[in-house]
């Protein structure tokens, strides 16, 4: 059962970081490039004996997150080629072990706590490097014979024993972690228009024990849904529900979605396919007033830094959130219809309008011309004029506006869109009269 707290702290900060690194952004074409080039342990070597971010900083990293308008931060500990970014009693294969030359995720925390921000841990259920993980479809040595010849020595048991004991070191050495990203079960899974064969889930990562550790060893954490058992919040990833999302009751359910930057988590030094800065704001409208939070990734270099395209990103999303924020963080959806090409989202008596197209000369709220007390722009607080129109009285005929239905708030708007990737309204309701 998910701690109400920790759940009200998910939707209050709505935006997070999501961080994939490891010693795929030395290859830097993708964090899944083992599987794509079917790379061997002994080809795959050379980035571990080369792994030197000597310009990592997670300072700089905490306070681009923050300016972007960011409240938390999940870090991949481990990702599915099995390196691990801090220092594991349980394998040599580890950050400290290559030039590296110490624990990379402590530092994350530490800054990330130091600017009030929520500390996340992604820990990958699989794992490519470990001897004992049975090789499957998804396996970079799934067309290797004698790797598949030796199958059947491989024990997931003894595998299974390995990740739990490393979610206990991630649970017990870094103080309080707000939520634990597990990824991800496969038993029937489509990959590339392939079924995978060996797919693998909650028997055996052994998930009903691994998840009783991790709340017995952090009791307010929050986990996600990919063991194979439900999680405390959902995780859609790279699209945008069309929908509040709900179980298969139809119940609402918290929900996360995640979404990149240019479609590769990791690093990809010639993806330029990037989202622009007021797309992916359109998305994260779009989340929140859906009751979701939106997690976007960076992945950083081989050397530790983000680069100039992501930094771009966030810098511009931040200018945006600068004077917005208030419509995101501790927002969440409204009862109220929103007009065409736009999303409300709304805190306690205020209901923001973010306006995705800009309309000539007006917007027609329905069911508001009696909730309003005052409207604004939110990005400088400027006057929005308000009218309100009676359809017995008055219709619309040649330059009038009129002949809205009944209960329709009109907003009069300047012919020039403001300077501002979304114009926002901020409105100020009175409270509902109540029998």
């Amino acid at each position: 059962m998910a701690d109400p707290a920790a759940l009200a702290r998910l939707k209050d900060r709505r935006f997070g970081l999501f961080v994939h690194w490891g010693l795929y952004s030395a290859a830097a074409r993708n964090e899944w490039m083992r599987h794509y080039e079917r790379t061997s342990d002994a080809a795959y070597q050379v980035y571990f004996d080369h792994f030197d971010p000597d310009l990592y900083d997670p300072r700089e990293w905490a306070a681009s997150a923050e300016a972007a308008g960011m409240r938390y931060a999940v870090l991949t500990t481990k990702h599915h080629e099995g390196f691990c970014l801090w220092d594991s009693d349980l394998t040599d294969f580890k950050a400290p072990n290559t030039p590296a030359g110490r624990d990379l995720v402590a530092p994350f925390a530490e800054a990330f706590r130091e600017r009030g921000l929520g500390v996340g841990f992604y820990h990958s259920l699989i794992d490519w490097h470990h001897p004992h993980f049975p090789i499957d479809g998804l396996h970079p040595l799934r067309d290797d014979p004698e790797a598949r010849a030796a199958n059947d020595r491989r024990d997931v048991a003894v595998y299974r024993e390995y990740l739990h004991g490393q979610v206990r070191e991630l649970l017990t050495r870094y103080g309080r972690i707000d939520a634990l990203w597990l990824d991800f079960s496969y038993t029937d899974h489509v990959h590339d228009g392939v079924h995978v064969w060996g797919g693998k889930g909650a028997r055996d990562w052994g998930s009903a024990e691994l998840l009783a550790t991790v709340r017995a060893l952090q009791p307010g954490i929050l986990v996600n849904d990919r063991s194979e058992l439900p999680g405390d919040f959902v995780t859609p990833e790279q699209y945008q529900p069309s929908a509040p999302m709900t179980n298969a009751d139809g119940a609402p359910v918290p929900w996360e979605a995640c979404q990149t930057l240019n479609g590769s988590w990791g690093y990809h030094r010639d993806n330029r396919d990037f989202k622009s800065v007021g797309l992916l704001l359109r998305m994260l409208v779009d989340t929140v007033s859906k009751d979701g939070n939106l997690l976007l990734n960076v992945g950083p270099t081989g050397r530790g830094e983000f680069d100039a395209a992501a930094l771009e990103t966030l810098r511009g999303i931040g200018a945006w959130m600068r004077r917005h924020a208030r419509s995101i963080h501790g927002a969440g959806p409204s009862a109220y219809p929103p007009p065409p090409d736009c999303r409300y989202t709304q805190r306690g008596d205020r209901l923001y309008l973010h306006l995705f197209a800009w309309p000539f000369d007006a917007v027609h709220l329905p069911g508001l011309a009696d909730r309003v007390v005052h409207a604004q722009f939110l990005h400088d607080a400027s006057e929005v004029k308000r009218e309100l129109t009676d359809p017995d009285d008055k219709y619309a005929y040649a330059t009038s506006a009129m002949g809205q239905p009944r209960g329709t708030l009109t907003l009069n708007l300047p012919t020039r869109k403001p300077d501002v990737e979304i114009p926002v309204v901020e409105l100020f309701l009175r409270p509902e009269r109540t029998a």
